[in-house]
C-alpha cells in the first residue's frame, strides 16, 4: 500500500525526516534513513536523503504505510549492535549530515573504560546512523548523568565542536534535586576543585551560574549553568555547600538518602550553540524517575517537560 501526502506551507523547506515524525510519529531515526536508501519513502518518485529540504506542493510517497503504523503502536526499541537501547530513555533528537543529538539515559557510559562494559561510542558504531561514517565524541556526560548529548558524524565537524567546547561557545544547561533548601534562590558559585591525577593533587577553578526554580524545607530543584567544565564539577560544588544531589553515592552531604531513588538526579536538560551563524539549541525531556521524585518531594515544574 502506498499512501500519498501533499506538502503544504507549514512544512515548505523542511527535512523529510523531520516531516515523517512531525506527520506519522516518533520513529527512529535508523529506521527513516533505511526506508529512505530503500525508496520506500519517495519525494516526488524519486529517492531523496534524510538532510533532503521538502518543498510546498512536493508528493511524498509512503510505502507498506500499515507496516508502519503497526511499527509505532508497539513499543519501539532501537537495537545497533546487540545492546538494546529503549526509544522512550534514549531518543535521537535530532540527526543531520554533520552531529546526531541524543537524550542519553543514565547507567550507559559515553565511551568504554574499565568499569564500563556498554557504551554510546560502541553501540552506535554498527547502527544505520553511522552505516557511512563513525561516531566521534566531542565532550564528556557522566555515566549516572541523564540528558542532551552530542556525537559529530566525522573528523572536521569533531573538531569544530570540540574547538567550540573549549573556547565556552557551547552553553549547557542541567536540572538537578538536592537534599535540603538553599538559602539564595539565584547565583554564582567559583571553587577550587581538588582532583587526582596519578597521585598527583590538581587544583582547578570551577565556575556555576545556578537558579533555584523550587524549593520547600528538605529539597530544592536547582537550574545550573556551568561556566567551566571540570570532571564531576556540579556534583561536587553541591556537596561542598552541604546540597548534594540525590542519588549520589560519591558525594553526599547526608548520610541517609529516605525517599530518593536510586538514580543521580542530574540531567542535563539544554544545549545551545553557533555554526556559521545559524543558532542550535536542543533540549532533553525528563526522565520519567526524575519527574516522580519532583513530585514525591512537591516540587513544582510547570515550564519543563
Amino acid at each position: 500500500m502506498v499512501k500519498n501526502y501533499i506538502v503544504d506551507t507549514t512544512c515548505n523547506n523542511m527535512r523529510v525526516d523531520r516531516w515523517i515524525r512531525n506527520t506519522i510519529g516518533k520513529i527512529p531515526q535508523g529506521l527513516i534513513e533505511k526506508s529512505l536508501r530503500l525508496g520506500k519513502i519517495k519525494v516526488n518518485k524519486k529517492k531523496v536523503k534524510s538532510s533532503h529540504k521538502i518543498q510546498l506542493n512536493d508528493i511524498i510517497d509512503l510505502h507498506d504505510f500499515k507496516f508502519k503504523v503497526r511499527i509505532l503502536q508497539k513499543k519501539i526499541s532501537f537495537n545497533p549492535s546487540n545492546q538494546i537501547i529503549k526509544a522512550n530513555e534514549d531518543l535521537i533528537i535530532d540527526n543531520n549530515e554533520n552531529f546526531v543529538v541524543l537524550n542519553k539515559s543514565a547507567g550507559i557510559s559515553v565511551q568504554g573504560g574499565t568499569k564500563s562494559k556498554k557504551n554510546l561510542i560502541d553501540i552506535f558504531k554498527k547502527s544505520e546512523i553511522f552505516s557511512d561514517s563513525k561516531p566521534f565524541s566531542v565532550h564528556r556526560l557522566d555515566k549516572e548523568t541523564s540528558g542532551v548529548f552530542l556525537m559529530a558524524k566525522n573528523r572536521e565537524t569533531a573538531q569544530l565542536l570540540t574547538t567550540l567546547f573549549r573556547l565556552r561557545k557551547v552553553h549547557k544547561t542541567y536540572l538537578a534535586i538536592c537534599h535540603g533548601e538553599l538559602e539564595k534562590n539565584s547565583g554564582e558559585w567559583i571553587d577550587d576543585l581538588v582532583r587526582y591525577d596519578n597521585g598527583k593533587k590538581i587544583i582547578e577553578k570551577a565556575k556555576t551560574i545556578y537558579k533555584v526554580i523550587d524549593k520547600n524545607s528538605n529539597s530544592s530543584l536547582l537550574e545550573m549553568k556551568p561556566i567551566t567544565g571540570r570532571k564531576h564539577q556540579l556534583r561536587k560544588q553541591l556537596f561542598n555547600i552541604g546540597h548534594s544531589i540525590y542519588g549520589d553515592n560519591k558525594y553526599k552531604s547526608f548520610t541517609k538518602n529516605v525517599g530518593a531513588n536510586k538514580q543521580l538526579m542530574l540531567h542535563a536538560y539544554e544545549i545551545k550553540f553557533m555554526i556559521k551563524n545559524k543558532k542550535f539549541t536542543y533540549k532533553a525531556l525528563l526522565p520519567d524517575y526524575f519527574k516522580k521524585l519532583l513530585k514525591i518531594k512537591r516540587l513544582t515544574y510547570l515550564n519543563l517537560k
